[in-house]
């Protein structure tokens, strides 16, 4: 019996406990749905509601405050890296193989209408990122010395202190150790074995399959991909941050423009490719379907494919430098719009117009993405490829910190405990890379998602709070304006 197939039956039934609580479905309408979609849809739509669509009338004003137009030097701010660096290593675990993948899978099975569910899921997801990023800012810790170059925070912190703050103390370290827990193995599994897998997949595939020169060398691309994530990781989040803001513009930005040139030399297919996207939203089989692809198959591949609701985002916006929670919330949000709207929405008119979905043969997921992107060049494969082990590396290093925040929650900021856990981390990109260790990567799934279940309870929690906070910062906005 091989490795894999030992791991593989040693973590089956653990597996399958997990995703068959994490993944209970629920029949709705004569269709199977997963009461986790539930979950975070229902709070995608409350906080838009409640806070008044904040993701639509303050859109504008995150933009501004990115472009440092509300930046004033002679404030006092404490953060360890710039906003637009928390921002991009936000994104950096987000933007990834959900939308490559992701998409092509959703309309492989709900049709060209998958999208139009994706991407309204993701205007509504904009409110969601805010209040937990919003509340991440607010409640994060530094060390005894107060000292900016070392800062916690993100859903542990605010769901201990949250419920400590309302007198029930005693349940806060229990739903914030559960969320810590679920994010280290999530950190492990989906934030790093299965990207290594994949990215070397796709590189598999474009350097002449088995029988190409990585054919059977997944320890040689897990090893060097280790050494580029090591040497990175090695600096904190410091080192994290600067690499993930020079790497998710250009990586988005080498995408795109090849996904562009598809787009333009199919050009006369657009208007039919954006109006079978909404008519077929609408056809009953298609709208359900479209949101069970858009929704289902995409959480449960790449844990949504802009993480809100999760709380991931709020442990990196937490190190953001400035002292007003509120502000950095609505930079936030941007996230969502970027991941899901315009590069998901990039993704689908690539596949949609080259009719690559039509002529799938048994093709799906990154392959049939791989497809289209060969109607624009035969070469631009090879650009999905550079794309795709960008988007796994990225996705490696900020996952590394959220996996060691949620460590250090647990076990206190020890320094042989991080140093444990980069070589652990380490050594699973190699194992990721080289083998297959399918009951792992459920199980790592499962507690990405159920990260959402004590993230999002807080933030119900704290709603009233987020609710008040956002007034106050209206107020003071409107002031300044004003004078």
């Amino acid at each position: 019996m091989s490795i894999d197939q030992t791991i593989d039956k040693i973590f089956e039934p653990i597996a399958k406990t997990a995703s068959d609580i994490v993944f209970y479905d629920v029949m709705i309408m004569g269709y199977d749905i997963k009461l986790i979609l539930i979950w975070l849809l229902g709070a995608a739509l409350f906080f838009t509601f409640y806070l008044g669509f904040i993701n639509i009338r303050f859109f504008k004003h995150s933009i501004d405050i990115v472009r440092g137009k509300y930046d004033d030097p002679k404030d006092a701010q404490s953060g360890q890296i710039s906003r637009f660096q928390a921002l991009a290593t936000s994104l950096s675990g987000t933007v990834g193989l959900g939308n490559i993948a992701g998409v092509a899978v959703a309309i492989s099975i709900g049709g060209p209408g998958a999208v139009f569910w994706m991407l309204l899921m993701g205007i509504f997801s904009m409110s969601t990122k805010f209040a937990e990023v919003a509340m991440g800012v607010k409640y994060r810790h530094r060390n005894k010395a107060g000292h900016p170059e070392n800062i916690s925070g993100g859903p542990m912190y605010y769901l201990r202190d949250a419920f400590a703050n309302r007198d029930i103390p005693y349940l806060g370290p229990i739903v914030a150790g559960a969320f810590a827990v679920a994010c280290v193995a999530g950190s492990i599994g989906a934030g790093n074995m299965f990207q290594s897998n994949q990215a070397y997949q796709m590189v598999v595939n474009v350097t002449g399959g088995a029988e190409g020169f990585f054919g059977d060398k997944g320890w040689l691309f897990g090893l060097g991909l280790a050494v580029m994530v090591g040497l990175v990781i090695i600096g904190g989040i410091k080192s994290i941050g600067a690499v993930a803001g020079r790497l998710v513009p250009a990586m988005a930005g080498i995408y795109m423009v090849a996904a562009l040139v598809v787009i333009v030399v199919n050009i006369h297919n657009v208007p039919d490719a954006l109006a079978s996207i909404f008519v077929q939203a609408f056809e009953p089989a298609a709208g359900i379907g479209g949101l069970m692809g858009a929704l289902l198959v995409g959480v449960q591949r790449a844990a949504f494919s802009n993480e809100a609701g999760l709380g991931s985002a709020a442990i990196v916006h937490a190190t953001a430098q400035t002292d007003d929670h509120v502000s950095q919330g609505m930079v936030a949000m941007i996230g969502p719009f970027i991941d899901t709207v315009v590069i998901c929405l990039v993704t689908a008119l690539v596949i949609v117009i080259s009719g690559a979905h039509l002529d799938a043969d048994g093709v799906e997921g990154i392959h049939l993405t791989s497809k289209a992107m060969e109607t624009g060049a035969s070469w631009f494969p090879y650009v999905l490829a550079l794309t795709v082990f960008l988007f796994a590396y990225s996705t490696l290093i900020t996952w590394f910190y959220y996996g060691v925040k949620g460590l250090t929650f647990l076990f206190g900021s020890k320094g042989s405990v991080e140093n444990i856990y980069k070589l652990i981390f380490l050594a699973c990109i190699v194992i990721g890379a080289s083998s297959e260790v399918k009951s792992i990567i459920i199980f790592a799934d499962a507690m990405i998602l159920s990260m959402a279940i004590p993230n999002l309870i807080g933030l119900y929690l704290l709603a009233p709070e987020i609710k008040r906070d956002l007034k106050e910062y209206i107020k003071k906005i409107k002031a300044k304006s004003v004078a």
